[in-house]
């Protein structure tokens, strides 16, 4: 039987060896070895979304797991938030291939979501077990999977849950259209101008309910938020943590609020500000498709690594542009940032980590470092739909 000292000694050793693997495996992505080889999108595609029914799985209940935690190789709790703007996905999936068992799983995470919304309307801020408070994003995410899931089911009390949730956000929005109370516990910012994609979510509830108020308070919000842009498009008051550089996955929400806001409502100055910031990522797009994960007030990068969430998220809101806009740059955007973000997923190894996509890479850079975030796939999912969209004729 080992002594005290040779339990410390083989622990320290444990230690030491975890220590040069995972060094080991940042050295080894920073330096672009064993990166995946680009395949079609179908296969990319189908690899995500069997990541994300695994991350599904790996909770007790109906709702999608946080992420996945590299260093200690354990899926965090469910995700209120993420796991309401996921269930579109699953659905777009469920249309695509037709797969039974993927409605089945959205209609799981679309009832989940209905049996912890709050007696308010709002939904939870963080993880399961972070927090009992509501919060303004969250709440405006999981509007989308409640409006989907009733266009998909015509069930009522899905629509029911997305008007209650809707009216909670605009009492307690302020009359200039900021949302300055119930902002995140988990963020360090009071203010949120990414707020302008849960502006988004009200218009999609306008859509299944008609209720004026609700386009109303998008309205006010994103021209709130306009008036706090930058000439050269930049954003402040826009990150989880430092508002001096803030990541491309808060850039590109608050971006997606004003396209989507701007192409509902038909507002060419909310699609201006689209524009801007869409044409200042694109400048900064580099051959291979590695875009710096964060940027400061004149577009400058601030770091090395990439935020795959963000890269993600972006090639959508190229996708968007390209589609209203029909300008080709941004068709050539997408499909070069998309490549990029394929050789990062693993398409064969460990099922914790095969078809998931990081929140950084190298795997230890500033956006949730050794981690497999549940909206980084969600995101790329739809990136690999709307490459396949808009390259139809």
């Amino acid at each position: 039987m080992p002594g005290a000292a040779d339990k410390r000694t083989i622990m320290s050793t444990h230690r030491l060896t975890q220590r040069i693997h995972w060094r080991t495996r940042v050295l080894t992505e920073a330096l672009g070895w064993q990166r995946t080889v680009p395949q079609d999108n179908r296969t990319h595609l189908d690899a995500v979304m069997a990541w994300l029914c695994r991350a599904q799985d790996a909770t007790p209940d109906d709702g999608v797991a946080q992420t996945y935690l590299v260093k200690y190789r354990r899926w965090a709790n469910s995700y209120p938030e993420t796991t309401g703007y996921i269930i579109p996905t699953f659905y777009d999936y469920w249309r695509l291939t037709g797969k039974e068992d993927i409605r089945v799983r959205a209609r799981r995470m679309t009832d989940w979501e209905c049996e912890i919304q709050l007696p308010g309307g709002g939904v939870l801020a963080g993880a399961l077990g972070d927090s009992d408070q509501p919060t303004i994003f969250n709440t405006g995410q999981v509007l989308f999977g409640w409006v989907r899931a009733f266009e998909e089911e015509n069930n009522e009390s899905y629509r029911e849950a997305a008007v209650r949730a809707a009216n909670w956000l605009c009492d307690v929005q302020d009359e200039d259209g900021c949302w300055r109370r119930f902002g995140s516990p988990l963020t360090s910012r009071a203010i949120n101008l990414y707020n302008t994609r849960s502006a988004w979510g009200l218009t999609r509830v306008h859509q299944i309910s008609g209720e004026r108020r609700f386009l109303e308070c998008a309205l006010k919000n994103v021209s709130w938020a306009l008036a706090q842009q930058d000439e050269n498009g930049w954003l402040p008051h826009n990150c989880l943590q430092d508002d001096s550089q803030p990541f491309v996955h808060t850039i590109a929400y608050a971006m997606r609020g004003f396209l989507e806001v701007g192409a509902y409502a038909g507002r060419d100055d909310f699609l201006d500000a689209a524009i801007k910031i869409g044409d200042a990522l694109l400048g900064a797009l580099p051959t291979n498709g590695l875009l710096p994960g964060r940027f400061d007030s004149q577009w400058h990068p601030t770091v090395k690594w990439t935020c795959l969430t963000g890269d993600a998220q972006i090639a959508i809101n190229w996708g968007r542009l390209f589609q209203l806009t029909g300008a080709g740059k941004y068709h050539e955007a997408v499909q070069r940032i998309n490549r990029f973000v394929k050789t990062t997923q693993k398409l064969d190894g460990p099922a914790d980590e095969r078809g998931g996509i990081k929140g950084s890479h190298p795997i230890d850079g500033g956006y949730h470092p050794w981690q497999y975030p549940n909206w980084a796939a969600k995101f790329f999912a739809d990136a690999l739909l709307m490459e396949d969209a808009i390259a139809q004729p």
